[in-house]
């Protein structure tokens, strides 16, 4: 992350935050009646809708299987895109969120039925994944199904030897390492880890430490919402 100054001498972002501090996350469930579950979130900028519908199609005899679909809106980013939906990174997205949501829903108390889970992202200003994860959750939960913990999840990177929580576009854009984060907070189990740039070894324990802990205060802030619906 270098060329802009992400991080003060006196240890601000550029958006005001310090290094461990989420941005600000809205979040509501049931936001569309006639789905199974849903809800909408925002980190930040970022916003994202997720809906859950339940079926019998392509049924395992053991287990629910889970499916996960994601999209950005075309607005959704300053770019101008052609195709939303069915290009390789909402596929690989689409396949982060089932690992994430198999490791958390007890799918074998639904044998025989599908679990879809469908995300769209209407506008993006860094932190996708996190969001994708978080809204999804919600939506899960609203949807009535169990799961052995909530799923939070947040993004991580470094700069001049300080972690930094939550990310936003412009340190995103920077460059450097990121990592990105899904947690079960109560047993401290990792559904999903994934850095998309080199990080020396020295500091992945302290970026994984300010993932982890963004991810447990923004399980602090969903049970909130939770408890609220």
């Amino acid at each position: 992350m270098a060329g802009l100054e992400l991080l003060s001498d006196q240890g601000y972002r550029v958006d005001g935050r310090r290094a461990g501090e989420l941005r600000k996350i809205q979040a509501r469930m049931g936001v569309f009646a006639q789905a199974d579950g849903s809800a909408y979130i925002e980190q930040g900028n970022t916003k994202a809708l997720a809906v859950i519908r339940g079926s019998r199609a392509r049924a395992l005899p053991d287990r629910a299987l889970v499916n996960c679909q994601y999209s950005s809106a075309t607005f959704s980013t300053g770019e101008r895109k052609r195709r939303p939906h069915g290009d390789r990174k909402s596929f690989e997205m689409g396949l982060q969120l089932r690992q994430t949501f198999e490791a958390a829903i007890l799918t074998q108390l639904h044998p025989r039925s599908q679990i879809d889970i469908y995300v769209q992202v209407l506008q993006a200003d860094g932190g996708t994944y996190a969001a994708c994860v978080n809204a999804a959750m919600l939506a899960v939960l609203d949807a009535g199904i169990p799961m052995q913990d909530f799923v939070c999840a947040c993004s991580a990177g470094f700069v001049d030897g300080t972690a930094l929580a939550d990310l936003s576009h412009v340190e995103e854009a920077a460059g450097g390492p990121q990592l990105a984060l899904a947690l079960l907070p109560a047993s401290g189990q990792i559904a999903l880890l994934e850095m998309d740039a080199r990080l020396h070894e020295d500091h992945l324990e302290q970026v994984l430490e300010a993932a982890a802990r963004a991810a447990r205060d923004v399980h602090t802030l969903l049970d909130r919402v939770v408890r609220q619906h």
